[in-house]
């Protein structure tokens, strides 16, 4: 852990911190609460239904942080510790949804409930409490840019202002009620809107987190093993997922669309730089994103089967990739955003942040971690006793 007297951007001494984070045990949370424990005297109360990707940060009584993380196993939905829980922390940290594009569209109450509803405690306890918040949303509550309704062969197409997303700027466009694919990011921004007028109207002091595809070690790859076994994850999950089986990628309606990844280390550094500097961040919304890593689907595709075929050493596929349709791929009422390009202005300001990390070492990074754990997974399954029932 760092030195006891810490600043933070002002100069101003950090006291330690007790947060309440809800969905520690995920992708994004084991992140965080490494971060935390390895370099922040902070105290974290972890809350999640499961917890296998921070148990490394649970087992054993010599951990030095073994007394400022505390695990509790609970799902937000019916548990009336919730607000217990929230009344002892100084910040509390909303990680929890479903995130999964095929599910918005084949489980849409559950999203909405999942990412509105399930929700509201919450911000309602926090603000009832006067206890901070940070509330993780999504860039996809900006939906289809303004460039996305102009025609084809527009020039104003390539320009930046019908693009690039600012969050106090960008209008948030989604396609007709019938297109359910939007009932996720429609859900999101509605909270968002909640937790704003808490801060109006009672004095919420609350930041929102816009992530902007956060790639890395531990995010779910493998359906079954080590994400749902139903339903389609987000396309560098799928992508990681046919490489390691072999498969060739699915490019929906041509892979088209355009992204931008950024690494997980990089987003968590814009994430304790919130926690530790309340007063630059209280009330504002953050794109985290890396414009600089900005592709098109097709071009991610072909990015990870040569940075995979270098990490596993094996050839690629003499058919390495095969277009679908969105129809095919997601089912009936699936609609798209054409571009997520976030506009980088407020971040670096407020907090004079920018990510570091280059597309291809990100995903370096992350298929070399995926490769090895899809290996043992195998290796595991195939070593267990066959049944003699």
């Amino acid at each position: 852990m760092a030195s006891a007297m810490r600043v933070d951007l002002d100069g101003k001494p950090i006291r330690p911190l007790t947060i309440c984070m809800i969905g520690a045990g995920g992708f994004i949370g084991s992140h965080l609460c490494e971060k935390l424990v390895a370099e922040t005297p902070h105290k974290i109360l972890a809350l999640d239904v499961y917890n296998d990707k921070i148990k490394h940060l649970l087992e054993g009584d010599s951990r030095p942080w073994a007394d400022r993380i505390q695990f509790h196993r609970i799902n937000i939905k019916h548990d009336s510790r919730l607000e217990g829980l929230i009344k002892m922390a100084d910040l509390t940290i909303n990680l929890a949804a479903i995130c999964t594009p095929a599910d918005y569209n084949t489980r849409p109450l559950d999203t909405i409930y999942s990412n509105f509803i399930d929700a509201l405690p919450v911000v309602k306890y926090c603000s009832e409490n006067s206890k901070r918040l940070i509330h993780f949303s999504t860039c996809e509550v900006y939906g289809k840019t303004i460039g996305s309704f102009l025609p084809k062969d527009s020039p104003l197409r390539q320009d930046p202002e019908y693009y690039v997303l600012k969050e106090d700027a960008s209008p948030c466009i989604f396609g007709p009620i019938e297109k359910q694919r939007w009932s996720y990011a429609c859900a999101k921004q509605l909270i968002e809107r909640l937790i704003y007028a808490e801060g109006a109207e009672n004095g919420l002091e609350f930041t929102i987190v816009r992530p902007f595809n956060w790639i890395g070690p531990r995010m779910d790859f493998i359906p079954g093993i080590d994400g749902p076994s139903e339903g389609v994850p987000r396309v560098l999950a799928c992508f990681s997922n046919n490489l390691l089986r072999r498969e060739p990628l699915k490019l929906v309606d041509g892979g088209q669309s355009q992204r931008t990844f950024i690494f997980i280390k990089d987003a968590i550094e814009a994430v304790m730089l919130m926690i530790e500097n309340p007063a630059r961040v209280n009330g504002h919304i953050f794109n985290v994103g890396n414009p600089d890593n900005e592709v098109t689907v097709r071009q991610l595709g072909e990015m990870m089967t040569e940075v995979y075929s270098k990490v596993s050493g094996e050839p690629p596929l003499e058919t390495p990739t095969i277009d679908v349709s969105s129809k095919e791929f997601y089912g009936v009422g699936y609609d798209d955003s054409d571009k997520r390009i976030p506009d980088m202005t407020i971040i670096t300001k407020q907090l004079g942040w920018n990510p570091k990390t280059a597309l291809w070492d990100l995903l370096e990074s992350t298929l070399t971690y995926q490769h090895r754990t899809y290996a043992e997974a195998i290796k595991k399954a195939t070593s267990k006793p066959a049944s003699t029932s």
